[in-house]
């Protein structure tokens, strides 16, 4: 999984989990994209085996928010500041 990620030009990728007030738990992921053409390198990606297995796996544990970009599985977040 991490090879493939890294095929697929994504980089510094993390995935956190936080409970909320309402008492649900979210997610929240950060990953640097280093590539040109993020709509292939993500249907590379979604095409390997492996990952389909992992998100077989995975998917039913995750509720997609409602007002997400239509197709995106997940919410995008608006960044607001970023030190390099």
């Amino acid at each position: 999984m991490n090879r493939k990620l890294k095929e697929c030009n994504i980089r510094n990728y993390s995935i956190y989990v936080r409970r909320m007030p309402d008492g649900n738990y979210y997610l929240f992921s950060y990953f640097e994209y280093t590539g040109s053409d993020f709509k292939g390198d993500m249907k590379r990606m979604a095409a390997d085996p492996m990952t389909q297995k992992w998100w077989k796996e995975t998917d039913p544990c995750q509720m997609p928010l409602p007002d997400r970009d239509e197709g995106e599985w997940w919410a995008s977040m608006e960044e607001v500041y970023h030190l390099n």
